[in-house]
């Protein structure tokens, strides 16, 4: 016991030796005598430089360190993936499965093929698997986190489709027996019903091909053709899965169903050629430019006022145009806007286009005259809201009349200086200039407010604050000389000898107040 603690203090004081030298070469000494053993021949390079796996009071570090360098394993646990990042321990510090400093010949990995448990992998192993020799999959000399995941990465001489149907076997193929498959031809673009359902595969699929298998009816049922192709090749159109003779047609199901008298038209009456030789136009003026009163000034779009009920029951509703008919507007004569023949010219939606006669402002408030008239009447309702022009009305101006302001509907004519409309309450006549508001507001044109210390650069302090506006802005004078010898001359006992600067001796609290005594 004894020797061991002079062991311990000749360390110790090895090291504060060591620490008088030199930070480098002390770590280098202290960390020879301190090691627990050799590395392993894995980590042997590493035995001179201790910091690369350990930091100096930070055991905790020592994970990262290792992280560091096995950047593959580091990935594997952040991204959970792989048996570092699936095993439980594998998160906690890597020297609670790898142990170190155990001597070169020390397996520091102690990996164990009989008691390897694959369900911590990416690719757990069952059916067949299960039973699978490692080797099979695990090539020597190869880390068995690079062994291939993909079925026709092993099975590709079993594949009888000769990769025809790609690599995942999985999608019919199970780990229970690779004889052992099952499809669900639903998920295919040709699932199986009616009548295909009995069909033998090799019916369809010759030669084992699965890929290039077409799904056009016409592909297999060409001979069966009653048409000869005049239909085109979506026998489906017509015919079912159920039965072949078994035929049904739905007009509606193609771009022009049968409505109101076209249902009660022969199915000749339009189709005059072939059956399928000829597409036929879905127009209403395909067949009924004959029936055009119109004479096509209104367009191929006959539906737009006519029915399938009758050709001359005609029906038109405004709303459907980008121009509704309200108010005023529904009263109006269609010729009073429609000037042109029929259909022939696309009239203007705004107002201005019909309205410009009517405009008072004479274009001053521009073309939206929705803003303020309405449909009800050009005179009807107007409304309009001050607050959004450059100058809403507060205070007594939102009762004074619009036209105090305005003389005539040419609104923007109105001035929004205060002196355009007060030059003859302005008893300063102009002194001031004309941004009256820098006093009043307009609550009341008497309820003022000026302050003198911090809108002019002459603060009223002593006795000059008691003194009367007039005393000093005699006959509206606005700019004052600041000097003052300018206003107290003649109280000025010196007569000048000392200058103008009187406030270098008197205060402004008295004229006979000296600051100085001489």
């Amino acid at each position: 016991m004894v020797l061991l603690v002079r062991r311990l203090g000749a360390i110790v004081w090895l090291a504060f030796a060591f620490a008088a030298i030199g930070p480098a070469s002390a770590q280098s000494v202290i960390e020879k005598l301190i090691s627990p053993g050799a590395l392993s021949s894995a980590h042997a390079r590493l035995e001179a430089r201790c910091e690369a796996c350990h930091t100096n009071f930070k055991k905790t570090a020592q994970a990262q360190l290792c992280k560091a360098c096995h950047k593959d394993v580091a990935s594997d646990i952040s991204a959970r993936r792989g048996f570092h990042g699936k095993f439980p321990a594998a998160s906690a510090d890597c020297n609670t499965c790898h142990v170190e400093h155990a001597g070169r010949g020390k397996d520091i990995v102690g990996f164990n093929k009989a008691s390897f448990n694959h369900a911590f992998t990416d690719y757990p192993l069952r059916g067949k698997h299960a039973g699978t020799a490692c080797a099979s999959c695990h090539a020597a000399n190869r880390k068995f986190r690079d062994a291939p995941r993909q079925c026709a990465a092993c099975h590709k001489k079993d594949d009888a489709h000769r990769g025809s149907l790609g690599a995942d076997c999985a999608s019919c193929h199970t780990e229970s027996g690779w004889t052992e498959a099952k499809f669900d031809h639903g998920t295919t673009r040709f699932p199986l019903t009616g009548a295909h359902a009995g069909v033998k595969c090799q019916s369809c699929h010759a030669d084992g091909n699965f890929a290039a298998t077409p799904v056009e009816c016409v592909s297999c049922h060409r001979k069966d053709d009653a048409h000869n192709g005049a239909l085109g090749p979506q026998c489906a159109n017509c015919h079912t899965a159920a039965d072949w003779k078994s035929t049904r047609f739905d007009h509606s199901r193609t771009g022009f169903p049968l409505t109101g008298r076209h249902a009660d038209v022969a199915c000749k009456t339009c189709h005059v050629s072939p059956a399928g030789a000829v597409r036929l136009a879905t127009t209403c003026i395909g067949c009924h430019r004959k029936d055009d009163v119109h004479k096509g000034a209104n367009g191929p779009e006959c539906a737009s006022c006519h029915t399938a009920v009758s050709w001359k029951a005609t029906t038109f509703d405004h709303s459907r145009t980008s121009f509704p008919l309200k108010g005023r507007h529904a009263q109006a004569a269609c010729a009073a806007c429609h000037t042109s023949p029929p259909g022939q010219k696309k009239l203007a939606a705004d107002c201005v286009s019909c309205h410009a006669k009517d405009d008072r402002h004479e274009g001053q408030l521009g073309a939206r005259c929705a803003q303020c008239h309405t449909e009800d009447g050009w005179k009807t309702s107007v409304r309009f809201d001050h607050e959004f022009a450059p100058f809403p009305l507060i205070g007594k101006h939102a009762a004074v009349p619009c036209a105090s302001c305005h003389a005539t509907a040419r609104f923007k004519d109105a001035s929004t200086s205060c002196a355009s409309c007060h030059t003859k309450d302005d008893k300063h006549q102009g002194a001031f200039g004309s941004d009256c508001s820098t006093c009043h507001n307009p609550s009341d044109w008497k309820n003022w407010i000026f302050n003198h210390d911090t809108q002019t650069s002459f603060a009223l302090t002593g006795a000059h604050v008691r003194i009367t506006c007039s005393a000093c802005h005699g006959a509206g004078r606005k700019k004052l000389s600041s000097i003052c010898g300018d206003c107290h001359a003649a109280d000025d006992a010196h007569q000048g000898a000392f200058g103008p600067a009187c406030g270098r001796c008197h205060s402004t609290d008295s004229f006979r107040n000296l600051r100085n005594r001489f």
